[in-house]
């Protein structure tokens, strides 16, 4: 698809470079998983432990350069790639080697087959960490995750059961995840076309950041994040939406699908209010929006209700949501603030303990922003009903406000938590792919995306638990820059519109 404004398709030569590039990369990566990743074995605990550990180098070298080739090879090719289809080929090729990897860059997989474990053998795993329930694979598990609560939705819960169920043992448990995690990345495969031509966003970029990203292969397809099975979900829901507007058969199922989205992972909850904007057909009103927007919230609590009656597990996950903070690192902002209050309070000789205080901050400046964003969604679509051939105006407009808010809403959730991980940034990225119309204004959000994917190694070591003074000063000059900058961007804005105002005069 075509975009006024979009950059022609890269040459041949660079095309062919970055595909075989990133190849290579994802070879390295694989190799680096068998040499010393994340293992069933739980060993190392710092770059310096696995630097000394059985074939330090190599595994420290093919991750480095691996990491180095597939971001490189992403980052050439990020104002698009030469065709939609050319984009999937390359994906897929370079998810091939990682298929056949262990678990990468994290050991959360365990934890799942561990929770799985404890509901199919009776334990509530909202009541009680994978230690206590006699998990009998906890020695794969991370050591802080050990006594926590679940805090993924009833839905996840099952299907891990369901994993441990199948898989018969720990190694079939964790393919049976992986398979999971499979179906999720190709069913966002699947919705992406559909959404990147319903919002007006070239097919060919949208394909390339969104699936050629090396946190998909790492983090989604080797790790086996359930984000892949959530943002499936996600954006089945959103296609239904964007293309049966008003239907309220239709909206009933995108519900349905959004409502299972969040009972894999909550994130997906901010997305639900911008989603009820594309579920409106129509001029827009406050009566259309609650009739259109009532049909997706019922499918979404008929799904909750439904799951968590057929779970019997009830809504004990949301409990377990809170521990999901006792990670502290600076790569979440609102900590990396926190950390660096503490370090400035203990050189005039006081302990304020401030990053409590910081992630609460970032909970309300969130919760602001998301309001903002939707209100500011939702006035961009109102204007449009007095616009001349309203229905076609709406039309093209209802898709790309509803996604790219739904993808601001998601980067600010990921930016205000108080836990970041690599991963989490697929969120965004995802969403931000299929709405931004420009390329020149993805550096933004695709320049984080690859400064995460080198941020853990094979093993799941997280390397900001030791860069956590430098890392936390870096971030927070990052935070107060952005700080000034949206200051000055505020102030100028009143100014420019009435300079506009007297040139129209």
């Amino acid at each position: 698809m075509t975009v006024p404004g979009d950059p022609p398709a890269p040459s041949r030569r660079r095309a062919a470079l970055a595909r075989w590039a990133g190849l290579l990369g994802a070879v390295l990566l694989t190799v680096a998983g068998w040499l010393g990743g994340a293992l069933p074995e739980l060993t190392g605990g710092s770059p310096i432990d696995t630097w000394q550990g059985p074939r330090g180098p190599a595994v420290l070298g093919c991750w480095l350069a691996g990491t180095g080739l597939t971001v490189g090879a992403w980052w050439a090719l990020r104002r698009g790639a030469p065709s939609t289809g050319w984009a999937y080929r390359t994906a897929g090729l370079w998810l091939l080697p990682l298929l056949a990897a262990p678990p990468l860059g994290s050991r959360d997989v365990y934890s799942y087959a561990c929770q799985g474990w404890s509901y199919a053998h009776g334990r509530d795993p909202y009541e009680v960490g994978v230690a206590a329930a006699g998990c009998p694979w906890l020695d794969s598990v991370a050591p802080i995750w050990r006594d926590t609560p679940a805090p993924y939705g009833p839905l996840f819960v099952l299907l891990a059961a369901l994993a441990v169920a199948l898989g018969g043992g720990l190694v079939g448990a964790l393919a049976v995840l992986r398979l999971y995690a499979v179906a999720g990345v190709l069913l966002t495969a699947l919705c992406l076309p559909g959404l990147a031509r319903a919002a007006g966003a070239p097919t060919r970029r949208a394909a390339w950041l969104a699936l050629a990203a090396p946190l998909v292969g790492v983090h989604l397809v080797a790790g086996a994040h359930n984000d892949a099975v959530a943002l499936g979900l996600l954006l089945l829901a959103l296609l239904v939406l964007v293309r049966r507007p008003g239907k309220p058969r239709a909206l009933l199922l995108a519900g349905a699908l959004l409502g299972l989205a969040v009972l894999v992972k909550a994130t997906a909850v901010v997305v639900l209010p911008f989603a009820a904007l594309a579920a409106v057909l129509g001029p827009y009103t406050w009566r259309a929006l609650l009739r259109d927007g009532g049909w997706l919230a019922g499918g979404a609590l008929a799904a909750a209700l439904a799951t968590s009656l057929a779970s019997g597990l009830g809504l004990g996950w949301v409990g377990g949501l809170a521990r999901s903070g006792d990670s502290a690192q600076w790569t979440s902002p609102p900590t990396a603030v926190g950390f660096v209050v503490n370090y400035v309070g203990r050189l005039v000789g006081r302990r304020p303990d401030a990053v409590p205080a910081a992630r609460a901050a970032g909970l309300l400046l969130l919760m602001v922003l998301l309001v903002a964003l939707w209100w500011w969604a939702w006035r961009s679509l109102r204007r449009l009903n007095d616009v001349r051939q309203r229905a076609r105006a709406l039309a093209a407009a209802r898709p790309r406000v509803a996604l790219l808010g739904a993808g601001l809403a998601l980067a600010a959730t990921v930016a205000l938590s108080p836990v970041f991980h690599p991963w989490y940034a697929l969120w965004p990225l995802t969403l931000l792919a299929v709405s931004v119309i420009r390329a020149a204004r993805t550096t933004w959000f695709v320049l984080p995306c690859a400064v995460a994917a080198v941020l853990t190694l094979p093993d799941g070591t997280n390397l900001a638990r030791f860069t956590k003074a430098p890392g936390a000063i870096a971030m927070t000059a990052l935070v107060l820059a952005l700080a000034v900058w949206a200051f000055v961007a505020a102030r100028a804005a009143p100014a420019a519109l009435g300079d506009e105002r007297a040139v129209g005069r």
